[in-house]
């Protein structure tokens, strides 16, 4: 078959009890001229937080420490200060056309302040411009048979909570903005963990936990992905793995990424 469709590389991602199936996989495609690169398990936990170490003649992987060394998380909290400031100052006055709008168009305050679960299980307030009615959470039980996400979250595509100005802040990503407030504070950063709701938090077990290592992100690799369309258990996988792997390249990437992202979400 690898003759017949001219592979050039196989990748195996072994499954944890066929060592000896994998073994014969790799001679097999060897013999036949077929380049063969594993995918270890090991990533799963640590990422590509690894090294190589000389034991004595024989190559052995080793394990960084996993978390941000004091000068990693000293560049990445400037860098969240940094641009947390410029962007409030830079959209000031749309943030205000949004507080009016809100006002005029519902009863009820301008921010949405939820209780969230932020770096080493603190607690912190999030806020979001609020885009629903006031008594939308003492609704929510009765909209539980419309929910479309997985695994603990909550989401519905068109929520009847939601007001008509809450309709378009959300559409447009503006809703979002207030979190900066939170990154300047210190409770939240740029880039980072989805920041979960006590009830998730609460279902988050063992190794996963280590997610909270840093402060939750306005964006993230769950931004990217999207929270509905990801089960809450894969989701915070994938939030281990940034922290293991965390880089300011990566941040930078990731904020760029975020921002074809929203506008694609409101159809421009």
């Amino acid at each position: 078959m690898a003759r017949k469709l001219d592979v050039h590389r196989a990748i195996i991602a072994p499954r944890s009890a066929d060592a000896g199936e994998m073994l014969d996989l790799v001679r097999t495609l060897k013999a036949v001229g077929v380049r063969v690169s594993v995918l270890p398990r090991l990533l799963e936990v640590v990422g590509s937080s690894v090294e190589f170490d000389d034991l004595h003649g024989v190559t052995v992987m080793g394990v960084r420490r996993f978390e941000l060394t004091r000068s990693s998380a000293c560049v990445k909290r400037s860098f969240d200060i940094l641009a947390a400031s410029l962007g409030l100052l830079a959209i000031s006055p749309i943030m205000l056309i949004c507080a009016i709008a809100i006002k005029l168009d519902s009863r009820g305050p301008i921010f949405f302040r939820q209780l969230r679960v932020g770096r080493h299980g603190e607690r912190f307030h999030m806020l979001k411009f609020r885009t629903m009615v006031p008594d939308a959470e003492a609704l929510k039980d009765g909209l539980r048979h419309r929910n479309e996400a997985q695994e603990g979250l909550f989401k519905i595509a068109d929520d009847p909570r939601v007001t008509r100005v809450g309709k378009l802040l959300r559409k447009s990503a503006l809703d979002e903005l207030p979190q900066l407030f939170n990154i300047i504070r210190g409770e939240m950063s740029l880039v980072g963990p989805r920041p979960l709701v006590l009830d998730e938090d609460r279902r988050i077990e063992g190794w996963h936990r280590r997610r909270l290592e840093l402060m939750p992100g306005m964006t993230g690799h769950w931004q990217i992905l999207g929270p509905a369309r990801v089960p809450l258990r894969e989701m915070v996988a994938i939030d281990y793995l940034y922290v293991a792997n965390w880089s300011l390249w990566n941040d930078l990437k990731i904020l760029l990424r975020t921002v074809p992202h929203v506008i694609g979400r409101r159809g421009l």
